[in-house]
């Protein structure tokens, strides 16, 4: 199973986002729409970004990638009130996406001790309960958020009682965040 790439467009530091006011007290999540930490993302980019989230040290900033391996490179960098995130959208191999595989994400994410983290599994795709909790569990998330396929993607999802079973586990040592797509499998 393979998505296709063809609409990707090539990626680019749009300077005037470095001139917008961040204001106070606000949580952002930078990036929102790219990998910042992606192989193809040039690191002056990425020092220019986090950079300009120093001017604002009264934000959180949630920074999150599918390649998390890449946060270790940048770790004194990040501002102080960093939250660091990736995607485990599962405990199998499925060929997705160019990113690394789940399994590698998780691996290269509990290595990083030092920072706020988080872990997003959205889309979720078909999972070992005992294996996928205890993936999580070694990344020592602050928080976990669990969403579905929203577009449509025709990828291979767990049964209800499934995902009932990993958010109570998950529930056991972090904070579950259920977003609303997920309830089309959970009824």
């Amino acid at each position: 199973m393979k998505r296709f790439w063809s609409k990707l467009k090539e990626p680019y530091l749009d300077e005037k986002c470095l001139q917008d006011d961040l204001g106070e007290g606000n949580i952002i999540f930078v990036g929102s729409s790219i990998d910042l930490f992606a192989e193809n993302i040039p690191s002056r980019w990425i020092s220019k970004v986090l950079e300009y989230c120093h001017k604002y040290p009264r934000n959180t900033y949630l920074f999150q990638s599918k390649n998390p391996a890449r946060f270790k490179e940048f770790l004194e960098e990040f501002p102080e009130k960093t939250i660091l995130g990736t995607t485990i959208e599962t405990n199998r191999d499925y060929d997705l996406s160019r990113a690394p595989q789940p399994i590698e994400r998780a691996k290269a994410f509990k290595e990083i001790k030092e920072m706020k983290k988080m872990v997003s599994i959205e889309p979720i795709i078909d999972f070992d309960v005992e294996e996928m909790v205890e993936i999580i569990r070694e990344c020592n998330p602050y928080f976990v958020s669990i969403g579905a396929d929203s577009k449509g993607n025709n990828l291979p999802e767990p049964n209800a009682n499934k995902v009932r079973k990993l958010i109570e586990e998950l529930g056991r040592f972090t904070q579950v965040k259920v977003k609303d797509n997920l309830y089309r499998i959970l009824r």
